[in-house]
């Protein structure tokens, strides 16, 4: 609160996990894997791997804009952009799930031709290759496990790692059944299986960016048990202006205005407010004004002066 006892804002901070090894050992063991699937499913004329390598590119890039992001998330602030570059989380976040749609469609659109063309398949390579890919992936998602919980930004990456490897596990199975029944629309209808894996771990990824590009309440915020905490303070009588967004995938922010009887002599009571925002519903930036009825009216009357 300042020293006329009108506004206080708090910045907690924030410490985040540094993921830089995560993100280089991550996106390299899936480069080598998308250049060793591809080939082969070249080779073995199988659709799955071809389009399961396509899905595994894409997640390449979106590690790739993770990390960026996550770089450029720790530029300090200027004045030109007061929160720094925090946003650009949720743009990656929302850039990737776009790809990841793009590169659905394209695996439908393959699938959907070789049902009326379907070509043989060596199912060992498939196996193989497929197995590989399991592993890869398994890895990659544990790199990511631990954050995925707090970070918008790193769930996407456990995700797209952690389907992936359900995919692959999916392959060694039909290559497997291939082998044995020799039913090779197995394939095709294993790849339209892969994009609706992908549609589903897509999907929640790309509604909560759009939802944080444009300033919607994070899923992990409650605003009814906020108004809830602030009405419940002694001497608050009404709330307004309450406001909640997303700074980053990680931090939020809060602003409100608190209507009381008397404004406090001291900065006890928002610092105590500050420390509960920031404990029980993870906001790590707040801005609050203290106000009192008598305040109210006189600004309510002056406003009313000024068209006269």
């Amino acid at each position: 609160m300042n020293k006329e006892g009108k506004l206080m804002g708090h910045d907690h901070s924030h410490e985040v996990k540094n993921y830089n090894k995560a993100f280089s050992i991550g996106i390299s063991l899936n480069i080598i894997f998308v250049i060793i699937e591809f080939t082969y499913g070249v080779m073995a004329d199988s659709l799955a791997l071809i389009a399961d390598a396509g899905h595994n590119l894409s997640d390449v890039v979106g590690l790739a804009l993770a990390w960026g992001a996550f770089y450029l998330a720790k530029k300090n602030p200027t004045l030109t952009r007061t929160y720094g570059l925090r946003k650009v989380t949720i743009l990656a976040s929302l850039i990737s799930a776009v790809l990841l749609f793009v590169a659905l469609g394209a695996i439908v659109w393959e699938a959907l031709g070789r049902f009326s063309d379907p070509q043989p398949v060596d199912s060992m390579i498939v196996i193989i290759v497929a197995a590989i890919g399991v592993v890869i992936n398994t890895v990659t998602a544990l790199l990511f496990m631990e954050g995925q919980k707090d970070d918008l930004n790193i769930r996407g990456a456990y995700l797209h790692m952690a389907a992936d490897a359900g995919v692959s596990l999916g392959v060694v199975i039909a290559g497997i059944a291939i082998m044995f029944t020799g039913w090779l629309w197995l394939d095709p209808v294993l790849s339209l299986i892969i994009a609706f894996v992908i549609l589903i771990s897509t999907w929640g990824l790309f509604r909560d960016s759009v939802n944080l590009s444009i300033d919607a309440v994070p899923n992990d915020v409650d605003v009814s048990s906020i108004k809830a905490y602030f009405l419940a303070i002694k001497d608050v009588k009404e709330i307004h202006a309450l406001h909640v967004w997303a700074i980053s995938t990680t931090e939020n922010a809060l602003t409100v205005h608190l209507v009381c009887a008397c404004i406090p002599e001291d900065n006890t009571l928002l610092e105590e407010i500050e420390e509960h925002l920031h404990h029980e519903f993870s906001i790590e930036h707040s801005t609050i004004q203290i106000e009192t009825n008598t305040e109210k009216y006189i600004c309510s009357l002056n406003r009313e002066e000024n068209k006269i």
